[in-house]
C-alpha cells in the first residue's frame, strides 16, 4: 500500500497537485491550506490546487539526517516559486547542489520517502529539475 507522508498537502493521481488556499477577500494563495488567511485573516478561504511546474528560487543538499528522518540522505531541498506567486519549501529530486541553477524549471513529483513499520511505501511531494524522467 501506499500512503502519504501527511493528509491533505498534496493530491497522489496521475496529475499531482499541492493544495493549498485562495482568500475569498484579498486573493492571495497560500500553501499549505488553513483555516484563516495567512495574510489577511480572513476565515475559511477557498481550497485550490495550486499549478504542477515552478521556478527554482533557492536550493542547498541536506547530507545528515535530522533527527526522526527515516528517508534517504542526501537529498536536496530547496525553495520552488509556483506561477500563483507561493513560494514552496520543497523537497527536490536532485541532491547535487551544482546540477541546480536559479531560475531553473521545476516539476511536482509524488516521490517515495521510506517503508513504515506496516510495510506501506510512505510518499511525499518533491520537485524535480523540468524534463528529467519519473522514477
Amino acid at each position: 500500500m501506499r500512503v502519504m507522508v501527511r493528509d491533505g498537502l498534496f493530491s497522489d493521481d496521475e496529475h499531482p497537485a499541492l493544495l493549498g488556499s485562495r482568500c475569498t477577500a484579498c486573493r492571495k494563495v497560500h500553501f499549505p491550506r488553513a483555516d484563516a488567511c495567512t495574510y489577511c485573516a480572513t476565515e475559511e478561504p477557498e481550497p485550490v490546487e495550486l499549478s504542477g511546474p515552478g521556478t527554482l528560487w533557492a536550493w542547498t543538499a541536506v547530507t545528515a539526517a535530522p533527527p526522526g528522518y527515516e528517508g534517504e540522505v542526501p537529498f536536496g531541498i530547496g525553495v520552488v516559486e509556483l506561477p500563483e506567486g507561493v513560494r514552496v519549501i520543497t523537497r527536490l529530486t536532485e541532491s547535487d547542489p551544482a546540477a541546480l541553477a536559479a531560475g531553473q524549471p521545476m516539476e511536482l513529483r509524488v516521490v517515495p520517502l521510506h517503508r513504515n513499520d506496516d510495510g506501506d511505501d510512505v510518499v511525499t511531494y518533491a520537485f524535480a529539475p523540468a524534463g528529467t524522467p519519473s522514477s
